[in-house]
């Protein structure tokens, strides 16, 4: 499941809530029902892309992330499909009991979920494998559960001015957990010719690209803490010296060292989603 990375998943919800409780409403059954499908949606990517990374060879023995359960032979590669194809359907229906709060095009709006659950590491063009990872990452951790969650909350788009600008900042600094999971894979994915941004660009260059887009995630968030309070304004400080202090860790880390500071990236972001979900709710 990559516990780990999780909060990934449950801040984009979270950001959704905050901005529906912006704008003066929060409808407890949908936000919970998002909360399922996302949290369900990413355990089913994770257990797909242990599964068609396997069956595409990329995964290794020994290698430097988390220990691999299909490649170490833990688990049989069977059970793993079944695995990715069950958490994938409870997911479905998670969202098919969305539709009593929403409407028909969240039927096609689920699919396009779905298929990106398998996209990442399966199908012809796995977007993993060429460099079009980050950018999923941002729209499916960010963009859609953000803008959606809030959408259910109110049943309208009148709170997009809120939350299209809070979904940039949580892509972003989503993304930024899966520049560390490539940061530490850069050896083995390049031995394998999986080409992650890390591989494309380098450690060195997305080094400062991690610290420099948690700056410019910060900035997407300006119009939300117009919104709140004036002590709101302390809240980006506060993610800004977790992050500071987490970049200075990962570029002189090396290997399984790493590990603990993706944690951490999917952790800071937690702590920024829910320091404004709390300041949403107090104002």
């Amino acid at each position: 499941m990559r516990l780990r990375t999780l909060p990934v998943s449950v801040s984009g919800v979270l950001g959704g809530v905050a901005c529906g409780i912006m704008q003066g409403e929060f409808a407890l059954v949908p936000g919970v029902l998002c909360l399922l499908f996302a949290v369900l949606a990413q355990i089913a990517s994770n257990f797909g892309n242990e599964y068609y990374d396997y069956k595409k060879g990329v995964d290794r023995k020994g290698r430097q992330g988390f220990r691999r359960g299909v490649t170490e032979g833990d688990i049989s590669p069977q059970a793993m499909k079944w695995a990715t194809f069950g958490t994938l359907g409870a997911a479905a229906a998670t969202g098919c009991l969305m539709l009593f709060y929403g409407e028909w095009w969240m039927v096609p709006t689920g699919i396009c979920i779905g298929i990106f659950a398998l996209a990442y590491s399966a199908g012809p063009y796995p977007l993993s494998h060429h460099g079009l990872g980050d950018i999923a990452v941002a729209v499916f951790f960010g963009v859609v559960p953000v803008t959606l969650t809030c959408w259910l909350q109110q049943g309208g788009w009148e709170g997009l001015h809120l939350s299209l600008p809070l979904s940039g900042t949580i892509g972003l600094l989503a993304a930024n957990v899966l520049v560390v999971n490539n940061y530490r894979d850069m050896d083995d994915d390049m031995a394998v010719g999986k080409k992650t941004t890390v591989v494309i660009f380098g450690r060195r260059a997305m080094g400062w690209y991690y610290l420099v887009s948690g700056f410019i995630a910060m900035g997407l968030a300006i119009p939300v803490l117009h919104h709140l309070p004036p002590y709101a304004w302390g809240i980006p400080a506060v993610y800004l010296c977790l992050h500071i202090a987490t970049w200075r860790r990962v570029v002189t880390s090396k290997g399984a060292s790493l590990n603990p500071l993706l944690g951490a990236t999917a952790r800071n972001l937690l702590i920024f989603t829910m320091l404004i979900l709390i300041v949403s709710c107090l104002s």
